[in-house]
Protein backbone atom coordinates (compact mmCIF):
# COMPACT_ATOMS: atom_id res chain seq x y z
CA UNK A 1 0.00 0.00 0.00
CA UNK A 2 2.50 2.55 0.99
CA UNK A 3 5.16 3.16 -1.61
CA UNK A 4 7.84 2.04 0.77
CA UNK A 5 6.46 -1.46 1.35
CA UNK A 6 6.80 -2.17 -2.28
CA UNK A 7 10.52 -1.56 -1.81
CA UNK A 8 11.04 -4.25 0.85
CA UNK A 9 14.51 -5.81 0.72
CA UNK A 10 15.08 -9.53 0.25
CA UNK A 11 17.92 -12.05 0.01
CA UNK A 12 19.22 -13.12 -3.42
CA UNK A 13 21.66 -15.82 -4.43
CA UNK A 14 24.83 -13.91 -5.18
CA UNK A 15 27.87 -14.53 -7.35
CA UNK A 16 31.15 -15.65 -5.84
CA UNK A 17 34.05 -13.17 -5.65
CA UNK A 18 36.12 -13.47 -8.81
CA UNK A 19 38.77 -10.76 -8.72
CA UNK A 20 40.54 -8.22 -6.56
CA UNK A 21 41.28 -4.51 -6.72
CA UNK A 22 44.02 -2.88 -8.73
CA UNK A 23 42.57 -3.17 -12.25
CA UNK A 24 42.31 -0.17 -14.55
CA UNK A 25 39.38 2.07 -13.77
CA UNK A 26 39.21 1.77 -10.00
CA UNK A 27 35.55 2.21 -8.91
CA UNK A 28 36.43 2.94 -5.28
CA UNK A 29 34.66 5.95 -3.80
CA UNK A 30 31.17 7.35 -3.27
CA UNK A 31 28.43 6.85 -5.84
CA UNK A 32 24.85 8.16 -6.00
CA UNK A 33 22.07 7.05 -8.31
CA UNK A 34 18.32 6.82 -8.78
CA UNK A 35 16.39 3.58 -9.16
CA UNK A 36 13.19 4.00 -11.20
CA UNK A 37 10.28 2.11 -9.66
CA UNK A 38 7.22 2.94 -11.71
CA UNK A 39 6.04 6.39 -10.69
CA UNK A 40 8.62 6.59 -7.91
CA UNK A 41 12.32 7.41 -8.02
CA UNK A 42 14.30 5.84 -5.15
CA UNK A 43 17.71 7.23 -4.24
CA UNK A 44 20.42 4.58 -3.79
CA UNK A 45 24.08 5.02 -2.94
CA UNK A 46 27.22 2.88 -2.97
CA UNK A 47 30.39 3.57 -1.00
CA UNK A 48 32.97 1.27 -2.58
CA UNK A 49 36.31 0.17 -1.25
CA UNK A 50 37.78 -2.46 1.08
CA UNK A 51 34.78 -1.90 3.43
CA UNK A 52 31.92 -1.15 1.03
CA UNK A 53 28.42 -0.10 2.13
CA UNK A 54 25.01 0.51 0.57
CA UNK A 55 22.45 3.23 1.39
CA UNK A 56 18.91 3.97 0.36
CA UNK A 57 18.20 7.41 1.87
CA UNK A 58 14.56 7.33 0.77
CA UNK A 59 14.00 4.17 2.81
CA UNK A 60 16.06 5.11 5.84
CA UNK A 61 18.68 2.46 4.95
CA UNK A 62 22.25 3.48 5.72
CA UNK A 63 25.57 1.68 5.96
CA UNK A 64 24.53 -1.84 4.98
CA UNK A 65 27.73 -3.90 4.57
CA UNK A 66 28.55 -4.81 0.97
CA UNK A 67 31.36 -6.50 -0.96
CA UNK A 68 32.77 -5.29 -4.30
CA UNK A 69 34.40 -7.72 -6.71
CA UNK A 70 35.55 -7.61 -10.36
CA UNK A 71 35.02 -10.00 -13.25
CA UNK A 72 36.79 -8.58 -16.26
CA UNK A 73 34.97 -5.38 -17.13
CA UNK A 74 32.10 -6.18 -14.78
CA UNK A 75 31.80 -4.68 -11.31
CA UNK A 76 29.70 -6.69 -8.88
CA UNK A 77 28.52 -5.39 -5.53
CA UNK A 78 26.87 -7.94 -3.27
CA UNK A 79 24.66 -6.68 -0.45
CA UNK A 80 23.52 -9.41 1.95
CA UNK A 81 19.76 -9.34 2.55
CA UNK A 82 19.33 -6.95 -0.39
CA UNK A 83 20.72 -8.38 -3.62
CA UNK A 84 23.44 -7.30 -5.99
CA UNK A 85 24.42 -4.56 -8.35
CA UNK A 86 26.16 -5.62 -11.55
CA UNK A 87 27.49 -3.01 -13.94
CA UNK A 88 30.43 -1.43 -15.69
CA UNK A 89 32.56 1.64 -15.08
CA UNK A 90 32.61 4.04 -18.01
CA UNK A 91 36.08 4.82 -19.46
CA UNK A 92 36.13 8.30 -17.91
CA UNK A 93 35.68 6.73 -14.47
CA UNK A 94 32.80 9.10 -13.61
CA UNK A 95 29.78 6.89 -14.34
CA UNK A 96 28.82 3.41 -13.15
CA UNK A 97 26.00 1.86 -15.21
CA UNK A 98 24.23 -1.39 -14.43
CA UNK A 99 21.33 -3.20 -12.80
CA UNK A 100 20.34 -3.57 -9.17
CA UNK A 101 18.73 -6.98 -8.70
CA UNK A 102 16.48 -7.79 -5.76
CA UNK A 103 13.10 -9.37 -5.28
CA UNK A 104 11.22 -6.09 -4.93
CA UNK A 105 14.05 -3.60 -5.37
CA UNK A 106 15.35 -4.01 -8.87
CA UNK A 107 15.97 -2.00 -11.99
CA UNK A 108 18.53 -0.14 -14.02
CA UNK A 109 20.66 2.43 -12.22
CA UNK A 110 23.13 5.02 -13.48
CA UNK A 111 25.48 6.00 -10.66
CA UNK A 112 27.62 9.11 -10.70
CA UNK A 113 30.37 9.98 -8.29
CA UNK A 114 29.40 12.00 -5.24
CA UNK A 115 27.18 12.11 -2.18
CA UNK A 116 23.54 13.02 -1.84
CA UNK A 117 22.85 16.32 -0.11
CA UNK A 118 20.32 15.66 2.68
CA UNK A 119 16.86 16.87 1.68
CA UNK A 120 15.26 19.74 3.58
CA UNK A 121 12.81 18.34 6.13
CA UNK A 122 12.05 21.29 8.43
CA UNK A 123 9.44 19.44 10.52
CA UNK A 124 11.92 16.81 11.73
CA UNK A 125 12.46 17.60 15.44
CA UNK A 126 15.95 18.08 16.81
CA UNK A 127 17.36 17.44 20.25
CA UNK A 128 17.23 18.34 23.06
CA UNK A 129 13.58 17.33 23.42
CA UNK A 130 11.36 18.64 26.25
CA UNK A 131 10.46 15.06 27.22
CA UNK A 132 12.12 11.74 28.06
CA UNK A 133 13.09 8.97 25.64
CA UNK A 134 13.06 5.34 26.80
CA UNK A 135 14.47 2.53 24.68
CA UNK A 136 11.91 -0.26 24.26
CA UNK A 137 12.92 -3.91 23.90
CA UNK A 138 10.58 -6.89 24.20
CA UNK A 139 9.66 -10.25 22.67
CA UNK A 140 6.46 -11.29 20.93
CA UNK A 141 5.42 -14.25 23.08
CA UNK A 142 2.96 -15.38 20.41
CA UNK A 143 5.68 -15.64 17.76
CA UNK A 144 8.92 -17.20 19.07
CA UNK A 145 11.97 -15.56 17.54
CA UNK A 146 10.32 -12.18 17.04
CA UNK A 147 12.07 -9.52 19.10
CA UNK A 148 10.94 -5.91 18.83
CA UNK A 149 12.81 -2.69 19.51
CA UNK A 150 11.62 0.88 19.55
CA UNK A 151 11.45 4.20 21.35
CA UNK A 152 8.97 5.39 23.98
CA UNK A 153 8.69 9.15 24.42
CA UNK A 154 7.26 10.21 27.80
CA UNK A 155 6.17 13.71 28.85
CA UNK A 156 8.00 15.22 31.78
CA UNK A 157 5.94 15.38 34.92
CA UNK A 158 3.86 13.09 37.07
CA UNK A 159 2.16 10.20 35.29
CA UNK A 160 0.73 7.85 34.57
CA UNK A 161 0.19 9.15 31.04
CA UNK A 162 -2.08 8.02 28.20
CA UNK A 163 -0.16 6.39 25.38
CA UNK A 164 -0.49 5.69 21.68
CA UNK A 165 1.33 2.93 19.81
CA UNK A 166 2.16 3.79 16.19
CA UNK A 167 1.74 1.10 13.49
CA UNK A 168 3.62 1.50 10.22
CA UNK A 169 2.31 1.12 6.70
CA UNK A 170 3.20 -1.65 4.31
CA UNK A 171 6.87 -2.43 3.83
CA UNK A 172 9.68 -3.11 6.24
CA UNK A 173 9.79 0.21 8.09
CA UNK A 174 11.98 1.60 10.83
CA UNK A 175 10.46 3.12 13.96
CA UNK A 176 10.31 6.57 12.36
CA UNK A 177 8.56 5.18 9.25
CA UNK A 178 11.34 6.80 7.24
CA UNK A 179 10.35 7.48 3.63
CA UNK A 180 12.11 9.80 1.18
CA UNK A 181 14.05 11.25 4.12
CA UNK A 182 10.80 12.17 5.83
CA UNK A 183 10.38 10.72 9.34
CA UNK A 184 6.61 10.98 9.91
CA UNK A 185 6.46 8.84 13.05
CA UNK A 186 9.18 10.91 14.70
CA UNK A 187 7.18 14.03 13.84
CA UNK A 188 4.01 12.44 15.28
CA UNK A 189 5.75 11.26 18.44
CA UNK A 190 7.26 14.67 19.07
CA UNK A 191 3.96 16.49 18.50
CA UNK A 192 1.85 14.14 20.63
CA UNK A 193 4.34 13.93 23.49
CA UNK A 194 4.46 17.73 23.74
CA UNK A 195 0.68 17.51 24.14
CA UNK A 196 0.95 15.13 27.12
CA UNK A 197 0.62 11.74 25.37
CA UNK A 198 3.35 9.10 25.58
CA UNK A 199 4.18 7.50 22.22
CA UNK A 200 5.69 4.12 21.37
CA UNK A 201 7.11 3.72 17.88
CA UNK A 202 8.68 0.41 16.89
CA UNK A 203 10.95 -1.01 14.17
CA UNK A 204 9.16 -3.57 12.00
CA UNK A 205 10.44 -7.14 11.98
CA UNK A 206 13.79 -7.19 10.20
CA UNK A 207 14.32 -3.41 10.46
CA UNK A 208 16.53 -1.56 12.93
CA UNK A 209 16.71 -3.46 16.20
CA UNK A 210 13.76 -5.81 15.52
CA UNK A 211 14.23 -9.39 14.38
CA UNK A 212 12.19 -12.39 13.30
CA UNK A 213 11.03 -11.38 9.81
CA UNK A 214 9.87 -14.27 7.66
CA UNK A 215 8.85 -14.65 3.98
CA UNK A 216 5.28 -15.59 4.88
CA UNK A 217 4.54 -12.77 7.35
CA UNK A 218 1.14 -11.14 6.86
CA UNK A 219 -0.84 -8.33 8.44
CA UNK A 220 -2.33 -10.88 10.84
CA UNK A 221 1.17 -11.75 12.07
CA UNK A 222 2.03 -8.09 12.49
CA UNK A 223 -1.10 -7.68 14.62
CA UNK A 224 0.52 -9.96 17.22
CA UNK A 225 3.54 -7.62 17.30
CA UNK A 226 1.19 -4.76 18.15
CA UNK A 227 -0.36 -6.81 20.94
CA UNK A 228 3.14 -7.43 22.31
CA UNK A 229 3.69 -3.67 22.29
CA UNK A 230 0.48 -3.10 24.24
CA UNK A 231 1.57 -5.67 26.83
CA UNK A 232 4.92 -3.91 27.16
CA UNK A 233 3.24 -0.51 27.62
CA UNK A 234 0.96 -1.96 30.33
CA UNK A 235 4.06 -3.05 32.25
CA UNK A 236 5.45 0.48 32.38
CA UNK A 237 4.71 2.49 35.56
CA UNK A 238 4.62 5.79 33.66
CA UNK A 239 1.77 4.56 31.39
CA UNK A 240 -1.94 4.47 32.26
CA UNK A 241 -3.01 0.98 31.14
CA UNK A 242 -6.61 2.18 30.77
CA UNK A 243 -5.68 4.84 28.21
CA UNK A 244 -3.60 3.02 25.60
CA UNK A 245 -4.61 3.53 21.97
CA UNK A 246 -3.39 2.76 18.46
CA UNK A 247 -2.57 4.87 15.43
CA UNK A 248 -2.13 2.96 12.18
CA UNK A 249 -0.97 4.36 8.85
CA UNK A 250 -2.02 2.68 5.59
CA UNK A 251 -1.60 -1.07 6.30
CA UNK A 252 -1.44 -0.02 9.94
CA UNK A 253 -5.01 1.19 9.43
CA UNK A 254 -5.95 -2.45 8.76
CA UNK A 255 -3.94 -3.82 11.67
CA UNK A 256 -5.16 -1.38 14.35
CA UNK A 257 -8.86 -2.42 14.09
CA UNK A 258 -7.89 -6.11 14.15
CA UNK A 259 -6.02 -5.63 17.42
CA UNK A 260 -8.74 -3.39 18.88
CA UNK A 261 -11.44 -5.94 18.06
CA UNK A 262 -9.58 -8.70 19.86
CA UNK A 263 -8.18 -6.69 22.78
CA UNK A 264 -10.43 -4.84 25.26
CA UNK A 265 -7.36 -3.00 26.56
CA UNK A 266 -7.34 -0.77 23.45
CA UNK A 267 -9.02 2.49 24.45
CA UNK A 268 -9.10 4.31 21.08
CA UNK A 269 -7.83 4.13 17.51
CA UNK A 270 -6.75 6.55 14.81
CA UNK A 271 -6.80 5.23 11.24
CA UNK A 272 -4.54 7.31 9.00
CA UNK A 273 -5.22 6.57 5.32
CA UNK A 274 -6.45 3.08 6.16
CA UNK A 275 -8.79 1.30 3.72
CA UNK A 276 -12.50 0.61 4.09
CA UNK A 277 -12.71 -2.01 1.33
CA UNK A 278 -10.80 -5.14 0.39
CA UNK A 279 -7.21 -4.94 -0.75
CA UNK A 280 -8.22 -6.23 -4.19
CA UNK A 281 -10.55 -3.27 -4.66
CA UNK A 282 -7.94 -0.85 -3.27
CA UNK A 283 -5.24 -2.15 -5.60
CA UNK A 284 -7.30 -1.85 -8.78
CA UNK A 285 -8.35 1.75 -8.12
CA UNK A 286 -4.86 2.59 -6.89
CA UNK A 287 -3.33 1.47 -10.20
CA UNK A 288 -5.75 3.64 -12.16
CA UNK A 289 -5.29 6.67 -9.91
CA UNK A 290 -1.49 6.55 -9.84
CA UNK A 291 -1.32 6.45 -13.63
CA UNK A 292 -3.90 9.24 -13.92
CA UNK A 293 -1.93 11.41 -11.46
CA UNK A 294 1.05 11.27 -13.83
CA UNK A 295 -1.03 12.90 -16.56
CA UNK A 296 -1.57 9.75 -18.64
CA UNK A 297 -4.43 9.79 -21.21
CA UNK A 298 -7.78 8.24 -20.30
CA UNK A 299 -7.27 5.18 -22.51
CA UNK A 300 -4.03 4.34 -20.69
CA UNK A 301 -5.75 4.73 -17.32
CA UNK A 302 -8.51 2.35 -18.39
CA UNK A 303 -6.04 -0.15 -19.82
CA UNK A 304 -4.05 -0.08 -16.57
CA UNK A 305 -7.20 -0.73 -14.53
CA UNK A 306 -8.21 -3.66 -16.71
CA UNK A 307 -4.74 -5.19 -16.55
CA UNK A 308 -4.62 -4.81 -12.77
CA UNK A 309 -8.05 -6.39 -12.40
CA UNK A 310 -6.98 -9.31 -14.58
CA UNK A 311 -3.90 -9.85 -12.40
CA UNK A 312 -5.89 -9.66 -9.17
CA UNK A 313 -8.54 -12.05 -10.50
CA UNK A 314 -5.83 -14.48 -11.62
CA UNK A 315 -4.27 -14.51 -8.15
CA UNK A 316 -7.55 -14.83 -6.28
CA UNK A 317 -8.87 -17.63 -8.48
CA UNK A 318 -5.70 -19.74 -8.16
CA UNK A 319 -5.59 -22.54 -5.57
CA UNK A 320 -2.04 -21.84 -4.38
CA UNK A 321 0.96 -19.56 -4.80
CA UNK A 322 2.57 -21.58 -7.60
CA UNK A 323 -0.61 -21.60 -9.67
CA UNK A 324 -1.13 -17.90 -9.00
CA UNK A 325 2.37 -17.14 -10.25
CA UNK A 326 1.82 -19.04 -13.49
CA UNK A 327 -1.53 -17.36 -14.12
CA UNK A 328 -0.17 -13.88 -13.42
CA UNK A 329 3.05 -14.31 -15.38
CA UNK A 330 1.07 -15.30 -18.47
CA UNK A 331 -0.79 -11.98 -18.31
CA UNK A 332 2.31 -9.85 -17.78
CA UNK A 333 4.40 -11.52 -20.49
CA UNK A 334 1.60 -11.48 -23.08
CA UNK A 335 2.89 -8.14 -24.38
CA UNK A 336 6.42 -9.47 -24.83
CA UNK A 337 7.78 -8.51 -21.40
CA UNK A 338 10.54 -11.04 -20.49
CA UNK A 339 9.63 -13.31 -17.58
CA UNK A 340 12.91 -12.52 -15.82
CA UNK A 341 11.96 -8.84 -15.79
CA UNK A 342 8.41 -9.48 -14.59
CA UNK A 343 9.18 -12.22 -12.05
CA UNK A 344 10.06 -10.04 -9.00
CA UNK A 345 6.81 -8.06 -9.08
CA UNK A 346 4.73 -11.18 -9.74
CA UNK A 347 6.38 -13.04 -6.87
CA UNK A 348 5.37 -10.18 -4.57
CA UNK A 349 1.81 -10.18 -5.87
CA UNK A 350 1.42 -13.93 -5.34
CA UNK A 351 3.19 -14.10 -1.97
CA UNK A 352 1.56 -14.60 1.41
CA UNK A 353 1.42 -10.93 2.42
CA UNK A 354 -0.18 -9.78 -0.81
CA UNK A 355 -2.66 -12.66 -1.00
CA UNK A 356 -3.82 -11.86 2.53
CA UNK A 357 -4.06 -8.18 1.68
CA UNK A 358 -6.09 -8.87 -1.45
CA UNK A 359 -8.65 -11.05 0.30
CA UNK A 360 -9.02 -9.21 3.60
CA UNK A 361 -12.17 -7.08 3.88
CA UNK A 362 -11.88 -4.65 6.85
CA UNK A 363 -15.58 -3.82 7.05
CA UNK A 364 -16.75 -6.55 9.47
CA UNK A 365 -13.94 -5.63 11.85
CA UNK A 366 -14.73 -1.91 11.63
CA UNK A 367 -18.41 -2.70 12.30
CA UNK A 368 -17.47 -4.53 15.51
CA UNK A 369 -15.65 -1.58 17.10
CA UNK A 370 -17.33 0.39 19.88
CA UNK A 371 -14.34 2.41 21.06
CA UNK A 372 -13.63 5.99 19.90
CA UNK A 373 -12.26 5.87 16.34
CA UNK A 374 -10.96 8.69 14.16
CA UNK A 375 -10.56 7.65 10.50
CA UNK A 376 -8.80 10.20 8.29
CA UNK A 377 -8.45 10.07 4.50
CA UNK A 378 -6.52 12.38 2.18
CA UNK A 379 -8.60 14.06 -0.49
CA UNK A 380 -5.79 13.64 -3.05
CA UNK A 381 -4.58 10.23 -1.88
CA UNK A 382 -4.10 8.04 -4.98
CA UNK A 383 -3.16 4.93 -2.98
CA UNK A 384 -6.20 4.72 -0.68
CA UNK A 385 -8.78 6.84 -2.46
CA UNK A 386 -11.19 8.83 -0.31
CA UNK A 387 -13.95 8.50 -2.91
CA UNK A 388 -13.72 4.70 -2.71
CA UNK A 389 -13.18 4.27 1.03
CA UNK A 390 -15.13 7.01 2.80
CA UNK A 391 -18.67 5.67 2.10
CA UNK A 392 -18.05 2.07 3.27
CA UNK A 393 -16.18 3.30 6.35
CA UNK A 394 -19.05 5.57 7.33
CA UNK A 395 -21.47 2.70 6.80
CA UNK A 396 -19.34 0.39 8.93
CA UNK A 397 -19.34 2.92 11.79
CA UNK A 398 -23.08 3.60 11.59
CA UNK A 399 -23.71 2.00 15.00
CA UNK A 400 -20.70 3.53 16.72
CA UNK A 401 -21.50 7.11 17.80
CA UNK A 402 -17.90 7.56 18.96
CA UNK A 403 -16.45 6.96 15.49
CA UNK A 404 -15.98 9.58 12.81
CA UNK A 405 -14.61 9.60 9.25
CA UNK A 406 -13.06 12.82 7.92
CA UNK A 407 -11.65 13.56 4.46
CA UNK A 408 -8.85 16.16 4.50
CA UNK A 409 -8.87 18.05 1.18
CA UNK A 410 -5.62 18.50 -0.71
CA UNK A 411 -3.62 15.85 1.19
CA UNK A 412 -1.88 12.79 -0.25
CA UNK A 413 -1.25 9.36 1.29
CA UNK A 414 1.34 10.79 3.68
CA UNK A 415 -0.91 13.76 4.54
CA UNK A 416 1.31 16.22 2.72
CA UNK A 417 -0.26 19.14 0.85
CA UNK A 418 0.12 18.11 -2.76
CA UNK A 419 -0.56 19.15 -6.33
CA UNK A 420 -1.41 15.81 -7.95
CA UNK A 421 -1.24 13.27 -5.12
CA UNK A 422 1.24 11.22 -7.15
CA UNK A 423 3.78 9.15 -5.20
CA UNK A 424 6.40 10.84 -7.37
CA UNK A 425 5.83 13.99 -5.30
CA UNK A 426 6.47 12.43 -1.88
CA UNK A 427 10.20 13.08 -1.90
CA UNK A 428 10.01 16.46 -3.61
CA UNK A 429 7.89 18.05 -0.87
CA UNK A 430 9.62 19.53 2.16
CA UNK A 431 6.49 19.14 4.29
CA UNK A 432 6.34 15.85 6.21
CA UNK A 433 2.78 16.10 7.60
CA UNK A 434 0.25 18.90 7.16
CA UNK A 435 0.27 20.90 10.44
CA UNK A 436 -3.54 21.03 10.54
CA UNK A 437 -3.72 17.24 10.20
CA UNK A 438 -1.19 16.92 13.03
CA UNK A 439 -3.28 19.23 15.21
CA UNK A 440 -6.50 17.41 14.37
CA UNK A 441 -5.04 14.04 15.42
CA UNK A 442 -3.48 15.46 18.59
CA UNK A 443 -6.62 17.39 19.58
CA UNK A 444 -8.75 14.28 19.15
CA UNK A 445 -6.40 12.03 21.16
CA UNK A 446 -6.14 14.60 23.94
CA UNK A 447 -9.93 14.89 23.95
CA UNK A 448 -10.59 11.16 24.31
CA UNK A 449 -7.79 10.58 26.86
CA UNK A 450 -7.87 13.75 28.94
CA UNK A 451 -4.13 14.19 28.47
CA UNK A 452 -2.50 17.16 30.17
CA UNK A 453 -0.16 19.01 27.80
CA UNK A 454 3.30 20.23 28.70
CA UNK A 455 3.44 23.91 29.67
CA UNK A 456 3.87 26.05 26.56
CA UNK A 457 7.26 27.18 27.81
CA UNK A 458 8.45 23.56 27.70
CA UNK A 459 7.10 22.61 24.25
Amino acid sequence: MKASKAAALVVLALSSPVAAFGQAGDPSGDWKGVLKRGAIDVKVALHLGPASTFDSPDQGVKGLPATMTRDGDRIIVTIPNVGRFEGALKPDGKTLVGTLSGDAMSGDVVFERGLFVPAARPQTPTKPYPYREVEASYDNAARPGVHLAGTLTVPHGTGPFPAVLLITGSGRQDRDETLFEHRPFLVLADHFTRRGVAVLRVDDRGAGGSTGAGPNDTSLDFATDVQAGIDWLKSRPEIDARRIGLLGHSEGGIIAPIVARNNPDVAFAVLWAGPGVSGADVLIEQARAVVASSGAPAEQVEATGKRQRALVDAVLSSPDEAAAYQAAIRIVTSDGTPEAQAAPSIKRLTGAWFRTFLTYDPRPTLESLRIPVLALLGGKDVQVLASQNEPPMKAAFANNPRAKVIVLPGLNHLFQNTTTGSPAEYGTLTETIDPQALKLMADWIVGVTGARPLPRSAR
